[in-house]
């Protein structure tokens, strides 16, 4: 494929509308003949069957699509619901399972000083923590998921971000677990 056709293919790739010769030549800065050269390049390298897209002619322009033997495995994909971004209580809730975890609902509560059963729902739900057993009284404890750390590109729990700028001892973690429930019983009152 020519540097000229490999150019014409990203320019389509970009680009959400139908472009038409006319505009390929001077983005490019060649002309009209030679792009019709390199979309025939580019046609016959994406021939139908041979990619997994394949250029289309529509609406005075040419446009990159999908092979139409993709279209099932396509439409299952886009048919996901896209997940919307956190709320605040969601971001809050989520960063103390993360640092605290395992963690139970009513600790995170105390944290907060509100009450956390819907937001800790709807974070176990979009799949970023999850059950990961019972507290001794019998409160379900919460932990961060696989899904947590994919999506905050984290290839471990070691890899978040260090709040107190030390590497607390284990007593030092009781009193900042005893710190932030204190603080989340006043902002509670």
């Amino acid at each position: 494929m020519s540097d000229l056709a490999r150019t014409i293919e990203a320019l389509l790739f970009l680009s959400p509308q139908p472009v038409g010769v006319d505009d390929l030549a001077e983005a490019t800065g060649a002309r009209e003949g030679q792009v019709a050269e390199a979309i025939d390049l580019l046609r016959e390298d994406l021939g139908e069957g041979k990619r997994g897209v394949v250029l289309r002619e529509v609406a005075g322009g040419f446009s990159l699509a999908s092979d139409p033997g993709s279209e099932e495995a396509a439409r299952r994909l886009l048919a996901k619901p896209r997940t919307p971004p956190l709320t605040q209580a969601q971001a809050e809730t989520l960063a103390i399972v993360a640092y605290l975890q395992p963690v139970s609902r009513p600790e995170v509560a105390r944290i907060r000083g509100v009450s956390s059963e819907s937001t800790v729902q709807t974070l176990a739900e979009r799949g970023l923590i999850e059950e990961s057993g019972r507290s001794r009284f019998g409160a379900a404890i919460f932990k961060t998921t696989e899904l947590f750390e994919r999506l905050f590109g984290l290839s471990g729990l070691d890899q978040l971000p260090d709040p107190s700028r030390f590497d607390p001892t284990p007593e030092d973690e009781r009193e900042l677990r005893e710190r932030l429930l204190k603080a989340g019983e006043q902002r509670a009152e």
